[in-house]
């Protein structure tokens, strides 16, 4: 089987495209590289098991890996939230038009299955926690979280107009070694250049839900073998949460530093469109037999050492 992986250099899209091969897939990847990088591809570019195919969504000449292939991995977006109150035309652009570019070419090139990496910000700040996937109304606060919502529904909409079939996997924080932007890596970060102090966006007791790259890999493609309605969605995450002081302190400690001077800039959110409250109800994927294998606070031990 080929599969078309779109944003398959970045971060999840690389892992994931390591988890397809793995089950003997040949892979084709659709990456424009401002984000991702050949280097996560690297051996499977030399053994010839992934294409690569350098190429942005809102250009053209990609369109024709679609035709005759069946199912399409759409992992490629501009996923920075916290820049989407500064720059949101990106958000609109790399999200929303590039998800509609991907639907039309699966819909002239006969593709009918699309499996969509969404979020768990098109929640907002939701009033009911862990919050399910039939949580409502969907009220997103960033720029981000609105892109992602948009595409869910613009992919349900062609779902039910031109027969295709979807899962949408709404993600907590997904952490891990290749990733370049959350809270981690900013940490980290901030301490090689100062390993006396930190600064910690807002009053550091936003607490959200962290799950390792690996074992989101494995849920997306555990539901994705199992689900078969026209339009399926799942919050995949962890079942439990971690705030972001208690991340700085282990960064801290797998970083071998201490007496590490905290800076708070204050606030219950850490920029513009922050949730400080998340933690997804995940029974819906539990109920088809996934449950994750770590808690939060063990996935950011795991991913902090990767990272560094």
């Amino acid at each position: 089987m080929v599969c078309v992986v779109t944003g398959g250099a970045g971060f999840i899209g690389s892992h994931l495209v390591d988890a397809l091969v793995a089950q003997g897939e040949s892979v084709v990847v659709i990456d424009s590289l401002f984000a991702g990088s050949r280097d996560h591809l690297a051996g499977h570019l030399a053994a010839g098991t992934v294409h690569l195919l350098p190429c942005d969504l809102l250009s053209d000449g990609w369109q024709q890996e679609m035709e005759g292939e069946e199912r399409i991995w759409h992992l490629a977006a501009d996923p920075d939230v916290r820049k989407s109150s500064v720059s949101p035309e990106s958000q609109i652009r790399n999200n929303i038009m590039a998800t509609f570019r991907v639907l039309e070419a699966m819909r002239d090139g006969s593709a009918s299955e699309i499996l969509f990496t969404s979020t768990s910000t098109v929640y907002g700040d939701a009033r009911i926690l862990p919050t399910s996937e039939a949580y409502a109304p969907l009220e997103p606060i960033s720029v981000y979280g609105a892109s992602k919502l948009a595409c869910e529904a613009l992919i349900a909409s062609y779902c039910h107009t031109y027969g295709m079939r979807a899962w949408v996997y709404r993600f907590a924080n997904i952490i891990g070694s290749r990733s370049g932007h959350g809270v981690i890596h900013d940490f980290i970060g901030k301490l090689r250049n100062n390993p006396r102090r930190i600064e910690i966006l807002g009053d550091g007791t936003q607490s959200k839900s962290y799950l390792l790259v690996d074992e989101c890999i494995d849920a997306m493609l555990f539901a994705a073998a199992r689900a078969n309605d026209r339009y399926n969605v799942f919050n995949i995450g962890s079942e439990d949460w971690v705030n972001v002081t208690t991340i700085a302190e282990i960064v801290c400690e797998e970083m071998g530093l201490h007496n590490v001077t905290y800076h708070y800039t204050g606030g219950s959110r850490g920029w513009a469109g922050d949730v400080p409250k998340m933690q997804l109800a995940i029974d819906r994927i539990k109920q088809l037999g996934w449950s994750p294998k770590r808690g939060s606070a063990e996935s950011v031990h795991e991913a902090v050492r990767a990272m560094i």
